[in-house]
């Protein structure tokens, strides 16, 4: 008897977090995502939020980037009443040097760390490269302190 498989599913990537739309911008920022526009047939998301009924004291619940070109994830954000407590078990990596090895590598990887800085990143650690398995990174944590690497 034959199985139908789908072999890939499409992936979305949710965040918890305090301030939806401040997390949304910094991720738009350090991925080149845009904010998702909203449904069709409205010019905005107030807009929209007006015609669905969201009050203005719930328009910050929850906010999505997209990847412009559609080919990566995308990202969603909600609000929700806990902080974060703990270490991420599963986090991002950026690939902020792809291709590039030892110093070039690193420069690319620093120059992305500083850029995203500016933006409310903070920086964790840095690890040297260390061949043959280790090609070097920087971990960082987003506004809200999520770990994600500079890969």
């Amino acid at each position: 008897m034959a199985r139908d498989v789908q072999i890939t599913r499409d992936v979305q990537i949710t965040f918890d977090c305090a301030d939806p739309a401040a997390l949304a911008a910094f991720w738009a920022e350090a991925l080149g995502y845009r904010l998702q526009d909203p449904p069709g047939g409205f010019a905005s998301w107030d807009e929209a939020l007006d015609a669905m009924g969201v009050p203005p004291e719930r328009r910050n619940d929850a906010s999505a980037v997209v990847d412009p070109g559609g080919a990566g994830p995308r990202l969603f954000f909600q609000r929700v009443p806990e902080g974060k407590r703990a270490k991420n078990r599963v986090h991002l990596d950026v690939r902020a040097a792809p291709g590039l090895e030892g110093d070039a590598r690193m420069a690319a990887l620093e120059a992305e760390a500083d850029r995203l800085t500016s933006h409310g990143a903070k920086r964790l650690a840095r690890h040297e490269p260390a061949p043959p398995l280790g090609a070097g990174h920087i971990i960082m944590a987003d506004p809200e302190g999520n770990e994600f690497c500079l890969d």
